[in-house]
């Protein structure tokens, strides 16, 4: 019987990407501390894998979440539709990257950055939070943001983009933002709360690019 196809995701690697076998993925991440990999039966899954982080499968072994039970949706309801939701796409990691915020009710663009030449999805999420803090707080609105990202959430808490990307003439424009957007945040308060989205509840976010 033929061995069965897999696909293994390396999120962080030397480098990062999809390879076609474990081999490949062995030269990835070989002498790399802390490398992030998981296999997948398909392409299509790894693919879409590969645009989100490491933390939605850790733990996983690269299966689907379950559906969620009704007692589960009853406790966390609704989205709140009086926010912005923010999110980044990024095509390879590092890659072509942007990100936007829409009204959450509407999906109107609210802003919208990009494409970068070289960036990272997790960067492009720490970005689209900052921008969309930095705009609520010049509106003086009192409107939540919503992110599908703990890793970018936990970046702007710390008030730092902790990236792995190393600068380089192709990504400058990008690292002078990221600066930007770092200085923001230590020279401004905020009361806005930041909210994880609810994906298994409530589908993809408003904001999403729409390219799993």
């Amino acid at each position: 019987m033929a061995k069965k196809e897999k696909f293994y995701v390396v999120w962080y690697g030397n480098p990062a990407g999809i390879f076609g076998s474990w081999k490949e993925c062995q030269l990835s991440i070989k002498g790399v501390k802390g490398a992030q990999y998981m296999s997948f039966e398909t392409f299509a899954e790894a693919k879409k894998a590969y645009n989100k982080e490491y933390a939605d499968y850790k733990g996983k072994g690269g299966k689907k979440d379950k559906t969620l039970s009704a007692e589960d949706l009853k406790k966390i309801g609704e989205p709140n539709l009086y926010s912005i939701s923010v999110d980044a796409a990024s095509s390879g990691n590092p890659g072509k990257m942007e990100y936007r915020g829409v009204d959450t009710q509407t999906h109107k663009q609210l802003f919208h950055q990009g494409p970068f030449a070289q960036g990272t999805n997790n960067i492009g999420e720490f970005l689209a939070i900052v921008h969309g803090l930095a705009l609520l707080k010049q509106k003086n609105s009192d409107r939540i943001i919503y992110t599908d990202s703990r890793i970018a959430m936990g970046w702007v808490k710390k008030k730092k983009c902790n990236t792995k990307l190393k600068p380089s003439a192709k990504n400058k424009a990008l690292f002078e933002l990221i600066s930007r957007a770092e200085t923001w945040l230590k020279n401004n308060t905020y009361a806005t709360k930041i909210v994880k989205w609810e994906t298994k509840a409530w589908g993809e976010i408003p904001a999403d690019f729409g390219r799993k």
